[in-house]
Order: C-alpha cells, then sequence, then structure tokens
C-alpha cells in the first residue's frame, strides 16, 4: 500500500507499509490470561502439567509437518529533510512467530498451577490490611524474592506477617530476629539489611508507603528495575515497564525473542519493550515465569513436551 502524505512542505513523504503473513498459523486465537483470570474447570495440580502437554503434543504431531514462510513486518518511512540531511529509515523488528508461541504458552499456561501463582508477590500480602500496607507487603515479597524460589520467599512472607509486616514493625525489629524471619531465602543478611534500610525511608518519607513512581522505586535499597517495574504493576495498577527476572531473561532469549542475544535481564527488558504491544507487557511476566518453572527449565528443558519445540530456534537443548 502506498501513501502519499503531506510534510508541512512542498515536498512529499512517501510511507510505505508491508505487511506479509502467509502463515496460516497467524490465525490462532488472540485471547489474553489476565492475572485475575479463573483457574477454569482445566485446571490441574502441577504435577499433572506433563501428561496434559504428552497429550496434547500428540495433537500436534498428528499434524504433517510443514515449512512455514512468514516475513517480518515492517514499517519503513522515508523523508528527506529541508536542511538537505540525508534520508531516514526507520524500521520496526518483531520476532516472526512470536504470536503463535505466545498463543502455545498460555495454553501451557492455561492451568495456573505453576509456584509462582500460588505463592508469587501477588498471593503474598494480607488482602485484609490497609492499602499502604499492603503495596509495602507487595514491595518486601518483591525483595525477598531475589535468587530466591517462590515456596521459601512464600514461607517467609507468611512468617513476617504473622510478626507484623509494616514498614514501622520492621524498623522496629532487631536485625536477629529479622534475620531468623526470613532465613533460608537467598543473600538473607543482606536482605535484613535492606529491609532495615528501605523500612526506614519509608517511614520518614512517605508514612510507611511506597513510592508511585519507578524512579522513586529504585531509589530505595535493595529495589531493581524489576522489582520497581513489579511493584507498580501489583500494587499500585500501573504498567510501567516488563517486570524481567531470570525465566523471562532465560525464555526471550531461548525463543529468539531478542534482535540480538542479550546477556543481562535490563538488557532483555529494553529489547522486549522494543516490539512487544504494551498490552502484553503485565501478562508476559507471570506466563514467562510460571513457564520457565514447569516447563524451559533452567537445565535440561523439557523440550518433548513444549508445544513449541517445532518452532523454538533452541529446542532439544
Amino acid at each position: 500500500m502506498l501513501r502519499n502524505v503531506r510534510c508541512g512542505t512542498t515536498r512529499l513523504c512517501y510511507v510505505v507499509e508491508s505487511l506479509k503473513m502467509s502463515s496460516p498459523y497467524f490465525m490462532q486465537s488472540s485471547s489474553v490470561l489476565t492475572r485475575s483470570s479463573s483457574h477454569g474447570a482445566g485446571g490441574g495440580p502441577a504435577a499433572s502439567l506433563r501428561s496434559k502437554l504428552s497429550s496434547r503434543q500428540r495433537d500436534v504431531d498428528a499434524v504433517p509437518a510443514r515449512k512455514v514462510k512468514v516475513e517480518e513486518a515492517t514499517v519503513k518511512v522515508e523523508y528527506d529533510e529541508d536542511d538537505g540531511a540525508s534520508r531516514v529509515k526507520a524500521e520496526h523488528w518483531e520476532p516472526p512467530d512470536w504470536t503463535k508461541q505466545l498463543g502455545f504458552i498460555r495454553e501451557m499456561r492455561s492451568g495456573r498451577d505453576a509456584p509462582v501463582d500460588n505463592m508469587g508477590a501477588e498471593k503474598c500480602y494480607d488482602t485484609q490490611a490497609p492499602a499502604h500496607v499492603r503495596r509495602f507487603q507487595v514491595l518486601v515479597s518483591l525483595m525477598l524474592s531475589s535468587q530466591t524460589k517462590d515456596q521459601v520467599t512464600g514461607a517467609a512472607m507468611q512468617r513476617l506477617r504473622a510478626h507484623g509486616c509494616t514498614a514501622e514493625n520492621i524498623v522496629a525489629t532487631d536485625d536477629k530476629k529479622l534475620g531468623e524471619l526470613i532465613y533460608p531465602v537467598g543473600f538473607w543478611r543482606n536482605k535484613v539489611k535492606f529491609l532495615k534500610q528501605t523500612s526506614a525511608m519509608l517511614v520518614t518519607e512517605f508514612g510507611g508507603d511506597i513510592p508511585n513512581s519507578v524512579e522513586g522505586l529504585v531509589r530505595l535499597p535493595g529495589v531493581g528495575p524489576k522489582m520497581a517495574h513489579l511493584a507498580m504493576d501489583i500494587a499500585w495498577d500501573q504498567v510501567s515497564g516488563i517486570g524481567v527476572d531470570t525465566h523471562v531473561h532465560r525464555i526471550s532469549n531461548r525463543l529468539g525473542w531478542l534482535k540480538k542475544p542479550t546477556k543481562n535481564p535490563e538488557d532483555t527488558r529494553k529489547a522486549l519493550e522494543e516490539w512487544l504491544p504494551r498490552e502484553l507487557w503485565s501478562e508476559i511476566n507471570w506466563l514467562l515465569v510460571g513457564f520457565g518453572q514447569q516447563v524451559c527449565l533452567p537445565v535440561s528443558p523439557l523440550c518433548s513436551v513444549c508445544l513449541n519445540q517445532y518452532s523454538c530456534p533452541s529446542g532439544g537443548l
């Protein structure tokens, strides 16, 4: 399609938009699973996931393999500056198979029975507590979750809530007692220090509440970009960016969802946000975290039962 667009001068900008999708898989359903979705009749215990995926995989295997040809969607804009500057081209990049792969991940996560679904930051706060206390508890659970399994974080949060998980109570708790409450989360000694320092700042500057911006959150000791974006989403119901942890980082690289491989979660976040539609930024974290906990494992991933095994560049690791 060719359109002429007046640029405010006597020259014309020629905007060329091309979109070619010849794969039948682009008819895949685009329904979005939300964080608050119900389990549905198909939800089962985590132990049944491999059996369910194996059954689903037999259905996929029954379809003859075919080569899928997909031309990446691109938008190119060309224009000449009045001052004679060189022509500029802007291109939009996206992974060729990402919509099909995302649909399969949603299907594999439909049971919502991964550890993150039952013991993640959304499940660790006291729903009956005042709003500012709930937000504080979300932040605390995120701080404890770094380098720690969700099961361990969930248990530590239960002990903290029984003790009294407010910023004021954390400040008043001595380091030895606080360490006993959160042990054995990863790097628990450092986290005792960060929890005390952060709680003191929150009491002094925010009355025991947490900041409502990424900039304010990352000022807090022990709070990085991943925690800040997740806190904004869960505590404030505002999508400020993608929360990228080790699972999201690993799976995004394995699936080829990045224009070039990345070495750390923060680079992965920036690369994903360049092309992933913003309306998926909240969903993508819990989808990929649970998928990484159950199927796309750090070591010996279960590629044989993964519905993306034929389109994943890393299939068969």
